[in-house]
């Protein structure tokens, strides 16, 4: 057998090995957007090697490209944990988000067809239906998606792919600081978007996106836990 031969018979294999990576990071993620896994909780490398079947080296790729993306967080010696994000980091990402999606509307508002926003109005319909049925974090992670295929549309895949790390972001922050059955913003919100867009009204769009990202930001209840400090002069006062 050629090496041409023995190249093309590998490449199946290291496909499917590939998609394998990619279902487990996918899961892996889902699980802390929908806080299946808690913010803190530690990601033991053999254990998560025994329930998805794979080794730990290919964990330990899955791991740093979600400590990348801040979902995780690497510490030297005690290995990898949820990441619990900071009032700070919250206001970064929005910011970021304001930047950049806002940017993004008037190219989307030329793009969309009525395919496209039959598309996204299905995603919010979803999305609200997941609101009343009580599966906040279904809904979370919906709302992330919504983004996502939004700035898609815009047609830079590079600003694209940073609008979905950030989403991603996003989400987990509303999972930790947001309210129970509420996502911080209007639940029409979505539909009137899409609407602007619809009608090729990409400033409309771009303000409307603004005022929907401020709201969300604005219903965060960005109470960080306090580091607890021992009263050492009443321990050892005597």
């Amino acid at each position: 057998m050629s090496d041409a031969q023995a190249a093309l018979k590998q490449r199946p294999a290291e496909k499917e090995g590939e998609e394998r990576h990619e279902s487990i990071y996918r899961a892996v993620s889902d699980a802390i957007v929908e806080q299946r896994l808690k913010p803190g909780a530690r990601l033991r490398e053999d254990a998560l090697s025994d329930v998805f079947g794979i080794s730990r080296t290919g964990i330990r790729k899955i791991l740093q490209r979600l400590a990348l993306e801040q979902l995780v967080t690497l510490t030297p010696r005690r290995g990898a944990s949820v990441t619990r994000p900071t009032a700070e980091e919250a206001k970064d990402v929005f910011d970021a988000r304001q930047m950049i999606e806002c940017g993004l509307m008037p190219d989307v508002a030329k793009r969309i067809g009525e395919k496209e926003a039959t598309e996204l109005r299905e995603m919010a319909r979803q999305e609200r239906q997941a609101l009343r049925n009580g599966q906040q974090s279904i809904a979370i992670r919906l709302s992330a998606d919504f983004h996502v295929r939004l700035a898609q549309l815009s047609g830079n895949a590079t600003l694209a792919e940073f609008v979905e790390r950030l989403c991603s972001r996003s989400s987990l922050i509303l999972a930790v600081y947001g309210h129970r059955g509420h996502l911080g913003c209007e639940s029409h919100d979505h539909d009137d978007l899409i609407g602007y867009l619809e009608a090729g009204n990409g400033e409309r769009a771009k303000a409307f996106m603004s005022r929907h990202l401020k709201a969300i930001e604005a219903s965060l209840s960005m109470v960080e836990e306090e580091e607890n400090v021992p009263d050492l002069q009443q321990i050892f006062g005597g």
